[in-house]
């Protein structure tokens, strides 16, 4: 199990780095054709917009780790580690209550845009969009695991500069 997750967890850190390497190859095809060939494309900036939505999304939900989290450090790590548990128990419900909430309006919203598709490459809204309700899903499924760990009682992974000091003069 230990090897699938490992290389799970390296395809899914994968797949930003795939859309950020297409992402600039657009950027250098449409700089080329603009003002080398003084022939401007238009799908190159669909290519970007759609692989930079996919990125932010996909990156925050499925890649990012709990420590990559951004914290209210100063709160956050003046109090017992009993209180942060409860910080992250009080925000996870409440994360996983908004996405819950807000997760039929999104499936009406993302199944409604099949019936419009991009200017230039023809593809679906509704596919350019999935990426919100995998965010969704991915993101209740996260904050349950944090608000499950939290009530266990087990402390939260390390994070901040020091963490990645001390961290990295371990290794």
């Amino acid at each position: 199990m230990t090897r699938f997750k490992h290389v799970a967890r390296v395809l899914a850190d994968a797949i930003p780095a795939v859309l950020l390497a297409a992402m600039f190859a657009c950027f250098i095809i449409q700089v080329l054709m603009r003002y080398v060939m003084n022939s401007p494309v238009g799908w190159t900036v669909e290519v970007c917009v759609i692989a930079w939505l996919w990125i932010l999304l996909w990156g925050q939900s499925v890649s990012a780790r709990e420590e990559d989290e951004i914290r209210f450090d100063i709160l956050y790590g003046s109090v017992s580690p009993a209180t942060r548990r409860w910080f992250r128990m009080v925000f996870s419900v409440f994360l996983v209550g908004i996405y819950a909430w807000s997760l039929p309006a999104l499936w009406d919203f993302v199944t409604f845009m099949k019936i419009q598709k991009t200017s230039y490459l023809d593809i679906r809204f509704n596919w350019v969009y999935s990426i919100a309700l995998v965010f969704s899903v991915v993101s209740i499924l996260r904050y349950g695991w944090v608000f499950w760990t939290a009530a266990a009682g087990r402390d939260a992974p390390e994070a901040g500069i020091d963490s990645v000091v001390r961290k990295d003069l371990t290794e």
